[in-house]
């Protein structure tokens, strides 16, 4: 971005909770820590990656009419990239270029992958107690692609890149879990895993400004959890 549209967001000036990566009129781009809510949901309503930048964009005043929108959202346990909009104009713009926005994911999973790369497709639908499962039926699933790229193997551990080509609620989890390989730290997905920690990464976007229209990139850092499981990484996801 150029102009005075773009604001750098100084240290003393970030939110508790959350790193600001990038922030104009129109958008925020934070890096979510494991183990935030990006929401409240009607069972949760505790802090929130929501909450905490109302509160920032209000700036001390609660009776300001400022405030974030959902463009997209991270499961609590996943960590990386959270796009909000600071209008609802930027928010619509952002989700209806969603399926053609740049989602890369680092992942570490069981086992050794036979195939190093390859696309895995299914209709996902989610039953009463919240489980998102694949389905044969495509009347009742939405269809979902999650392509992968094994980019280190160590001790019966997978590093994957994850190119998400569909955004469906648990898609990368349950498609890795479905193959025999779930992701490291699933407690759902993962049948009783012994890490607590989620080894699932949002580690870079891509997509195009909603009022310039100029392509904007994020990367982040890769989680010290990930290095203590498989060591030094050295490839390159890009």
């Amino acid at each position: 971005m150029g102009g005075d549209r773009t604001r750098i967001t100084a240290k003393k000036h970030q939110p508790k909770g959350l790193a600001i990566l990038y922030e104009d009129d129109d958008l925020l781009v934070v890096d979510k820590p494991a183990g935030l809510l990006t929401m409240g949901t009607e069972r949760d309503k505790s802090r929130t990656a929501h909450a905490i930048l109302n509160e920032y964009v209000r700036k001390g005043q609660p009776k300001s009419r400022n405030r974030v929108y959902i463009v997209h959202r991270l499961d609590r346990d996943t960590s990386g990239l959270l796009i909000f909009a600071k209008n609802e104009a930027a928010k619509l713009v952002l989700q209806e270029q969603w399926e053609t926005t740049e989602k890369h994911y680092l992942a570490v999973v069981r086992g050794v992958l036979t195939a190093k790369e390859g696309v895995i497709s299914s209709y996902l639908v989610e039953n009463s107690a919240f489980k998102v499962y694949s389905t044969p039926d495509s009347a009742k699933g939405k269809l979902s692609h999650t392509a992968y790229r094994v980019l280190k193997e160590t001790k019966g551990l997978a590093l994957l890149d994850i190119h998400l080509l569909t955004g469906r609620k648990h898609q990368i989890r349950v498609h890795l879990s479905e193959r025999g390989h779930p992701v490291v730290g699933d407690q759902k997905y993962g049948k009783g895993d012994q890490y607590q920690t989620l080894a699932l990464h949002a580690r870079s976007i891509s997509f195009k400004h909603p009022v310039s229209g100029q392509t904007l990139s994020f990367t982040t850092g890769i989680p010290d959890y990930f290095t203590r499981l498989v060591g030094k990484i050295v490839r390159s996801i890009d």
